[in-house]
């Protein structure tokens, strides 16, 4: 078994339980309200525009036998460079306050998860950083693309509203195939284990975000 699939395997149950938070079924009947919405689009932006700066760390903490990871990091960083934007962009669309979200501040659960992805980067194993690609860009190519039309409609909005979720759900399907082969690289069990670790920790931690977004209302 590769270690792409066993990496899979291992998040199985995490994938799951965020699989089921009440939001994303909401999304698939159009039966989300614009201000569930925009709080999603803000705490998208909070994990969002670390993911360079968290890019480059890894890439820095990295040593000489990780050049290979280091290429990849430069493609991912040309891929991913600006995208925070874009979701201000979406926020404004929406009728939104984007410079409040700009200056603001994440709920618990991304302040957690971007403080976890640092200290691992910082203090653990960089590897584990891409235990959060694997969240996010398995999360985007599952669901993205089917929320933003459900949205489109039942929300009414025009698509500049929603560029972040369209383009990422088409966008990351080709990051993901590129994704699995590099984990398929990756040999070291250290390397393997804080990946599995670290994407569990932001299933959870993703996942408690998209749950409170429904809890609240």
């Amino acid at each position: 078994m590769s270690f792409y699939q066993v990496l899979q395997q291992a998040t199985a149950p995490a994938r799951e339980h965020l699989f089921k938070a009440p939001i994303i079924e909401a999304c698939r009947k159009g039966e989300i309200s614009r201000d569930i919405y925009l709080r999603f689009l803000a705490q998208a932006f909070y994990h969002v525009r670390h993911t360079v700066p968290l890019l480059m760390a890894t890439g820095g903490k990295l040593g000489q036998e990780y050049e290979w990871v280091r290429g990849a990091i430069a493609e991912y960083i040309d891929e991913e460079y600006g995208h925070q934007e874009w979701i201000l962009s979406d926020i404004r669309a929406c009728g939104g306050d984007a410079e409040a979200v700009r200056h603001g501040k994440p709920e618990l659960p991304i302040e957690l998860m971007v403080a976890f992805l640092y200290d691992q980067v910082q203090r653990g194993n960089p590897m584990g950083f891409f235990g959060m690609v694997q969240v996010l860009e398995g999360t985007s190519v599952a669901i993205a693309t089917t929320i933003a039309d459900q949205l489109k409609s039942g929300l009414g909005l025009p698509p500049q509203a929603m560029s972040y979720l369209s383009s990422h759900g088409s966008l990351d399907q080709e990051h993901l195939k590129f994704f699995a082969s590099l984990m398929d690289r990756v040999e070291s069990p250290a390397d393997q284990g804080a990946i599995v670790h670290a994407a569990k920790v932001v299933y959870r931690l993703y996942g408690d975000m998209l749950y409170s977004l429904t809890e609240r209302h």
